[in-house]
């Protein structure tokens, strides 16, 4: 199948070219900790020989930022970095990186007192300085509130306006080197939110993701969803398959990313699931450097098999792995579960049940989703 791609420029990141006519660039994230600098340079490697063509890292504080330096010497791998609350950081990391990614609505909430303008103006200074270019990742679950707000009934409007907000910013400012995310763990709000955004912008290069698409093989079918959905009308430049995996597996989200191309590229499609919310869905963060516990991942394959029973009851669960994107992410989940080093914080919406150990958190999820249940059906769920 060939489809025709849309017009968009091409962004240099290190030695990949992304939009245009280029190939769609298969990206992942390093889920190590960025100042174990062995274990990062493995994993950014075997990503990298899976097939990746950029390798993201987060970085958090100084001592990350160090490590990164001596990372960049080991690896030719092209790398891009996540910066989350501290925008400023990226002052620091750019000389050792090919992209800088931020969030507009971590960046929002970043010395509120400064114009969103200047901070944004300060990424670009940096990016030229540093020959980088930039992602705009606009998170579903993040979305700065005063823009969230004008789309009280519509979340997608409001990650779709965001992305234009600071496409029109970097313009100002004659900075055209970037691209744009619009990530949602729900595939039709993604396939919804990229379409909006290409109708408007044509021209900018997109990433594609779903975010937190949780462990395979249902993670893989709802970003294969997305994919074939937005790439077969052309949208999309470069993907990221985010699917929680144990460290050591991390390269596989390349090998999965890199074989649904080849199938919508062959005209593959596969009969799939429409996720309309009339079943339970769990989903779940793909771990990164920022995951504290790395129990995480097993605690998400056990909430997977112990909700079983509920399967077919319209429920999200959230499982997040970190404290950046857990306590905000989750609120939209009927239960959500964010992780710390040693406890797990349990909520329901935006109410915090309390926090747990990792050996008592199963037992306590249970007993709220049961009671959710049976509260929603007006009966005692069968234990």
């Amino acid at each position: 199948m060939t489809a025709k791609r849309n017009p968009t420029r091409s962004v240099r990141v290190g030695s990949v070219r992304l939009g245009a006519a280029h190939e769609v660039a298969v990206q992942s994230m390093c889920a190590t900790r960025t100042q174990d600098i062995d274990a990062t340079v493995e994993q950014a490697e075997a990503i990298r020989n899976a097939g990746g063509a950029l390798v993201r890292v987060a970085v958090d504080n100084p001592k990350d930022v160090a490590a990164l330096a001596e990372i960049r010497r080991q690896t030719p791998a092209n790398l891009v970095v996540d910066l989350q609350e501290n925008y400023r950081l990226a002052a620091q990391v750019a000389p050792h990186v090919d992209k800088v990614r931020y969030n507009p609505g971590h960046l929002y909430h970043h010395e509120k007192e400064k114009p969103v303008r200047d901070k944004v103006r300060f990424l670009a200074d940096v990016a030229r300085e540093n020959d980088c270019a930039i992602r705009v990742g606009v998170n579903c679950g993040s979305v700065d509130p005063v823009t969230a707000a004008r789309h009280p009934e519509d979340d997608v409007a409001a990650m779709v306006e965001s992305a234009l907000q600071h496409c029109a910013i970097l313009d100002g400012m004659g900075f055209d080197r970037y691209v744009v995310s619009l990530k949602d763990s729900h595939p039709r709000k993604v396939i919804e939110a990229n379409r909006r955004f290409a109708e408007s912008r044509p021209d900018v290069p997109l990433h594609l993701g779903v975010t937190e698409a949780g462990i395979p093989p249902e993670g893989i079918i709802k970003t294969r969803v997305a994919f074939e959905q937005l790439l077969s009308r052309g949208i999309g430049d470069t993907v990221r398959v985010s699917l929680t995996l144990p460290n050591p597996r991390k390269h596989e989200e390349v090998s999965v990313g890199r074989q649904i191309l080849d199938d919508i590229a062959a005209g593959r499609f596969r009969s799939v699931p429409v996720f309309d919310d009339d079943r339970l869905n769990i989903i779940s963060c793909p771990s990164c450097s920022r995951v504290e516990n790395e129990r995480f991942v097993e605690l998400a394959q056990a909430v997977k098999g112990m909700t079983v029973y509920a399967e077919q009851h319209a429920l999200t669960i959230a499982v997040m792995g970190c404290r950046v994107n857990g306590p905000g992410e989750t609120d939209d989940a009927d239960l959500g579960l964010w992780c710390g080093p040693t406890h797990v914080n349990l909520k329901r919406k935006t109410e915090t049940v309390g926090a747990f150990t990792y050996d008592e958190i199963l037992p306590q999820l249970r007993a709220q989703l049961d009671a959710l249940i049976d509260a929603r059906s007006g009966s005692v769920v069968t234990r």
